[in-house]
């Protein structure tokens, strides 16, 4: 699908060792849900959102004594980190200075030009990128006034507003957002920034909800943008563990052939002719296999008669019923075996196949 898409070429920048823009992969971001301040908690947390793929991640920082747990936070992890402020311009300033990478600043909240000059003159000192958050949430008082309502309009013409003050500081290393809780709205305004600027964009939907309508509303938002060439980073948002976002975030990535990471597997939602518990054999594959970064296809399926040639592009696979399980590799069955060992023969497939191939079924883009 790659061939299809085009992405738009937009500036580069850094955020601490991660590329952004410029014709970079599409980094997948997260933010904690821990107590910023709770050093111990955000590290734990953190290696767990690297351990999924999580290659930018962003802590809040309401208060003083949050900025200055950046400094022992950013020494304990591995990926950049960008510090999330609100209303004071203070903590962003303590933050750069305590070693974040980066600042995630919504400018309609931040207060005067002269505060923003400060945080701008602090971020080009100690090297950090910004990133202007426009949310429909917080517009300007001027700009809901204008526009009635925090349009699409309203949105972008905030961020450009916001791009304006900073560059003319003759500051560049910006990346934007400009995120709505519902999806028409997210669209209209990100391809209208698109259009009018060649700053890299982090795309995503914000507030999107729970498991299933945050997917659904993220897989719609981010993934629509992207099969546009419209995206340099993203987040998924979802009032889940961070750790589901990052998986999520992934996935748009693979259904779109932009990146591959670790394995894709592929699952029939079962049938009335299924004599197995492929919803739990399908969940311990997907536990046994959560944290691998090389790509591999692999399937389980339900029917021995059906299941290899419906998967036939899986690198490895299995597939069960009447006690019989049986194995198969590109759609041909290599090898039968009692019905209770399909797990154990998969992970040992899936062992073999990395032996054969040391880099990957195909290339982690």
């Amino acid at each position: 699908m790659t061939a299809f898409i085009q992405r738009k070429d937009t500036r580069q920048i850094k955020v601490g060792t991660v590329s952004v823009g410029g014709g970079a992969p599409v980094s997948v971001q997260s933010m904690t849900t821990t107590d910023t301040r709770d050093v111990a908690a955000t590290v734990d947390q953190i290696r767990r959102l690297t351990a999924a793929g999580c290659e930018i991640v962003r802590v809040a920082v309401p208060d003083a004594d949050a900025a200055l747990a950046i400094g022992p936070i950013r020494q304990a992890i591995d990926i950049p980190l960008v510090a999330d402020i609100h209303f004071d311009h203070r903590l962003a300033i303590a933050a750069a200075e305590a070693g974040a990478d980066g600042l995630r600043l919504n400018p309609g909240n931040i207060g005067s030009r002269d505060k923003i000059r400060a945080v701008v003159d602090a971020s080009r000192d100690h090297g950090l990128a910004i990133r202007i958050g426009v949310n429909a949430g917080s517009l300007e008082k001027d700009l809901m006034a204008r526009y009635g309502r925090a349009s699409a309009e309203a949105m972008v013409e905030s961020a450009l507003r916001h791009i304006d003050a900073v560059t003319a500081m003759g500051f560049d290393q910006i990346k934007v957002s400009i995120k709505a809780s519902d999806v028409g709205r997210t669209l209209a305004a990100y391809r209208e920034l698109s259009r009018r600027c060649d700053f890299p964009l982090h795309v995503g939907v914000t507030e999107a909800g729970g498991l299933y309508a945050g997917i659904v509303k993220s897989a719609l938002g981010i993934g629509m943008l992207l099969a546009e060439g419209i995206g340099d980073t993203l987040r998924v948002s979802l009032t889940r563990d961070p750790v589901e976002e990052v998986r999520v975030g992934y996935e748009i990535l693979r259904a779109l052939d932009l990146r591959h990471r670790g394995a894709e597997i592929i699952s029939c939602p079962t049938c009335g002719r299924c004599r197995i518990d492929l919803f739990a054999i399908a969940a311990q594959v997907e536990q046994a296999l959560m944290t691998r970064t090389a790509p591999i296809k692999v399937a389980v399926m339900g029917c021995t008669v059906n299941g290899p040639g419906e998967a036939r592009e899986a690198d490895v696979g299995v597939a069960g019923g009447d006690g019989v399980g049986i194995l198969f590799k590109k759609g041909r069955v290599v090898k039968k075996f009692p019905q209770q060992r399909l797990v154990a023969e998969l992970l040992a497939a899936v062992a073999e196949f990395d032996r054969d191939n040391p880099q990957g079924a195909r290339p982690g883009r």
